[in-house]
């Protein structure tokens, strides 16, 4: 037992020494979503009338869970990874987790035809190519997920999410952890608001059609006027039927235009309702959290962990030694 703990001691100091250590990035922000029935509904009937929702019906989509396994999607993920290095232009994020976890050395070992793959490329030149991308990615998102990206509230009566990125390379801790809050971020607020800028961009197209026939038929009555500067006081028809049709449509679509005009200017009221306020409270920094396994604590679960297995080995070999004496 003595030698042991010895043993134990120094196992664990030395695997202290080589581990190398962790360093943990962390971002933190708080989520305010659109306010539930956002005060247009007395306006709905008005927008009704053109045919068009002006939108405040934003649901739960994104709330609480859902934000949050948003983050460990392999979409919002993978667009982080090919993301460029702020520190080295020339690389994406995907080149730094490859250096830290020294895949490219292990491939030139076992699986050379990886280093063929150009992993920036989303659609590859083969199918071959393709399937290879797409696996080596599968994998990279897996391990993130497991081991080195954590989501979720420090309390859950907050709205504050808290994203914390892990790994043995500085830099890529802190840059995949801007990169994916910036990513999924982006998302969350153009998911959000895709409605109401929906209804926009139909609203505009409408007002812009209806204000270039407006505009056409104010010409027109002026045209039947200047055509006929002459005009015989018995044939009053050549210009009094065109243009008062010409003003009747004029009128018409004056007053389509002005319903037009309120129910966009509602629209884009509800569209800044519904936008989400993301107010980031703490930013990954240089020096990033470090932590590492200090020699006495290395020594300690050494010296524990061989104790403990010396115990079991030598209670079965006792057991074994009584079991032969009967």
């Amino acid at each position: 037992m003595i030698l042991a703990v010895i043993l134990g001691s120094v196992a664990g100091i030395l695997y202290a020494k080589i581990k190398k250590p962790v360093y943990t990035a962390t971002t933190s922000f708080v989520l305010e979503g659109a306010e539930p029935g956002n005060g247009l509904g007395q306006y709905a009937g008005i927008a009704s009338m053109m045919g068009v929702d002006i939108g405040g019906g934003n649901g739960g989509i994104f709330q609480g869970d859902n934000l949050i396994e948003l983050y460990k999607s392999r979409t919002m993920i993978e667009a982080a990874l090919l993301k460029p290095s702020q520190s080295d232009s020339s690389k994406v994020l995907l080149d730094h987790y490859f250096d830290m976890e020294q895949l490219k050395e292990e491939w030139k070992k076992k699986r050379p035809e990886l280093l063929m793959v150009d992993f920036a490329l989303k659609h590859q030149n083969s199918a071959i190519m393709q399937r290879r991308r797409d696996s080596v990615i599968s994998k990279v998102v897996d391990d993130i997920n497991a081991k080195k990206l954590a989501v979720g509230k420090p309390d859950k009566k907050l709205s504050i999410i808290k994203i914390d990125v892990s790994g043995t390379n500085e830099i890529f801790a802190k840059e995949f952890n801007e990169a994916l809050v910036a990513e999924v971020n982006e998302f969350y607020i153009k998911t959000k608001t895709k409605k109401s800028l929906d209804n926009i961009s139909i609203l505009q197209h409408k007002t812009d059609s209806v204000r270039a026939a407006m505009n056409g038929a104010i010409s027109s009555a002026a045209v039947a006027i200047d055509n006929t500067p002459n005009l015989n006081p018995t044939k009053q028809v050549l210009r009094v039927v065109p243009a008062q049709r010409s003003q009747f449509s004029a009128e018409t679509n004056k007053t389509i235009l002005a319903q037009l005009l309120q129910n966009l200017e509602l629209s884009k009221l509800a569209l800044m309702k519904e936008a989400p306020l993301i107010q980031i409270i703490d930013n990954p920094v240089y020096p990033v959290r470090e932590s590492k396994m200090g020699l006495i604590k290395g020594a300690v679960i050494g010296a524990f962990l061989l104790c403990f297995m010396t115990v079991i080995v030598l209670t079965v070999l006792n057991t074994i030694r009584i079991s032969m004496k009967d």
